[in-house]
């Protein structure tokens, strides 16, 4: 099916163009321009599929004219909505089998706005996912005043499309924003950018079982600043990529003993964008040496185990399974508040302290939870030359709870306890 779009004029009055939507009819769009009380110039534009839109879009996403936007992108959504809806489900074109954790470009991200002042989002717009527009001066290119997260949404074997507690994640970005004196999207807003871009993005969700589509919101001080102070504009985006394992190899882990990943006082609990790269060299030279990830120790004592590079960690000794307390310097996860839970309701006894170095030595199993990896077996750790290797059973409690935990995200388990959100 072609999509003819008719742009008669774009009126340009210092930089700003008035753009409304005028009529959508079953296979084509017709997009007219309000003219403008003042002396102005045309130009007109055919897109002759959707594709050829994403010109339109971008003139749309800058912040004074994304008001004017909601008409075309509102259209361009039932459009492209209605090809993907009619019949069986439709995929991207994607080795599904071959995904590992890398970015796949999708067709759109959603993007919303907010001054200092107001500290109030404005209703958002779905743009085509590409390059966004930032001032040099700009309070995350300068001063990483910025926030991610990162959740999925999965398929069902009814072709559903299930997310996995959303709303957590829109608790943590509203936590971490007051740590980072920024504003937020409300827990509604954020839960209804993350829906809108799985439903844009919905052909590149994985069919069940074989992966999952990973949405990253952003928030971003994006107002000019050249002085040390919070930005006067700020940015909520949110983008998507089917994504399969974090780790498709064996987890042999290395403790760190020279370099922390976060101090007391700092901002190790919440998801600051600053909280990574720092941990890029002591990352790099360990996968070098032929280890899988890193397992960082707290900077108080050296002591105490807290948490990876990109993952909570947990120890099980008997019917005890302990994991290091989320207090300021461990990023409270959410796949690890899920696991806790769960342990729980299985029978295990869950302890939430102080976990010495000494005690991974000591343990029957050791295992890695987060969003990116859900919950993955460690064979081994090594900690000052010292090589600790972990014998799986026939059925290991790292196996058990990753079954349920996945049973539950993909809708092979009934959602007792109202975790999953349906998108439609």
């Amino acid at each position: 099916m072609n999509l003819q779009v008719i742009l008669q004029k774009i009126h340009i009055i210092d930089f700003q163009v008035f753009l409304i939507a005028r009529r959508v009819s079953r296979s084509f769009l017709k997009l007219n321009m309000f003219l403008s009380r003042q002396a102005m110039f045309g130009l007109s534009i055919c897109a002759r599929n959707v594709n050829q839109l994403s010109r339109i879009e971008s003139l749309l996403s800058k912040p004074k004219l994304r008001s004017y936007a909601r008409p075309v992108t509102t259209a361009l959504e039932n459009y492209e909505s209605s090809i993907y809806s009619s019949g069986k489900t439709e995929y991207a074109n994607v080795n599904w089998d071959e995904l590992g954790f890398a970015l796949t470009k999708t067709d759109y991200m959603y993007v919303m706005n907010c001054s200092k002042d107001e500290e109030i989002f404005s209703e958002g717009i779905l743009t085509r996912f590409g390059n966004i527009e930032l001032c040099p001066s700009s309070g995350i290119l300068n001063y990483g005043q910025g926030l991610f997260e990162g959740l999925k949404a999965y398929r069902k074997e009814d072709d559903g499309i299930l997310l996995f507690r959303p709303e957590e994640n829109a608790l943590r970005m509203k936590m971490g924003a007051d740590r980072m004196c920024m504003p937020s999207p409300t827990v509604e807003q954020f839960i209804d950018a993350v829906k809108r871009t799985v439903l844009a993005n919905k052909r590149w969700v994985p069919p069940h079982g074989r992966g999952a589509l990973y949405i990253r919101p952003l928030l971003m001080g994006t107002g000019p600043n050249l002085g040390v102070k919070p930005a006067s504009e700020y940015t909520f985006l949110a983008y998507a990529s089917p994504v399969g394992n974090y780790h498709k190899s064996p987890m042999n882990l290395v403790v760190e003993d020279k370099v922390c990943r976060a101090a007391p006082g700092g901002t190790g609990g919440v998801k600051a964008v600053t909280n990574y790269s720092p941990i890029y060299k002591t990352l790099g030279q360990a996968k070098a040496r032929g280890f899988t990830d890193v397992l960082f120790l707290d900077a108080l004592t050296g002591r105490n185990i807290e948490e990876g590079s990109a993952f909570n960690i947990f120890v099980l000794k008997g019917n005890v399974i302990s994991t290091p307390t989320a207090h300021g310097t461990i990023l409270p996860g959410i796949t690890r508040k899920s696991i806790i839970e769960i342990a729980s309701t299985l029978g295990y006894q869950v302890e939430e302290r102080d976990v010495p170095i000494e005690e991974v030595f000591d343990a029957e199993e050791v295992f890695c939870t987060g969003t990116a990896m859900v919950l993955k077996s460690v064979v081994s750790i090594t900690y000052q030359g010292k090589r600790i290797e972990y014998k799986m059973g026939e059925e290991p409690v790292a196996q058990k709870l990753h079954a349920t935990l996945t049973g539950i995200q993909t809708g092979l388990i009934e959602d007792k306890m109202g975790w999953t959100v349906e998108v439609d």
